[in-house]
């Protein structure tokens, strides 16, 4: 062991070295950048869809919301005429009543 030789290198083999470390570092971050990057993508994207999926249900639920409006709205109109159509028959009715009850009195009178 103690006849060990210390060992040396060239100017040429170090900086073989040096710029394999600086490519290797280099491609770490490239590839590092690109999942970040695909990461934001992917983040994008889902956002961008969470929030359509969003807008469409907001816009279902105010159509459903002006349907619901609309269809009530209607059945108020239909029952407010049935109920003013009884009563100016039931008026009518009591009008011609009463007109044929004068008649037969004024007429039954001596």
């Amino acid at each position: 062991m103690s006849s060990c030789k210390p060992v040396s290198f060239s100017r040429r083999t170090l900086l073989h070295g040096v710029v394999v470390v600086v490519v290797i570092v280099i491609v770490v971050v490239i590839v590092v950048v690109m999942v970040v990057v695909m990461v934001a993508v992917v983040v994008v994207i889902v956002v961008v869809v969470v929030l359509l999926v969003v807008i469409v249900l907001v816009i279902l639920i105010v159509v459903i919301v002006i349907i619901v409006v609309v269809i009530v709205v209607l059945i108020v109109i239909v029952v407010v005429g049935v109920v003013v159509i009884v009563v100016v028959m039931v008026v009518l009715m009591v009008v011609v009543m009463v007109v044929v009850i004068v008649i037969v009195l004024t007429h039954s009178l001596p």
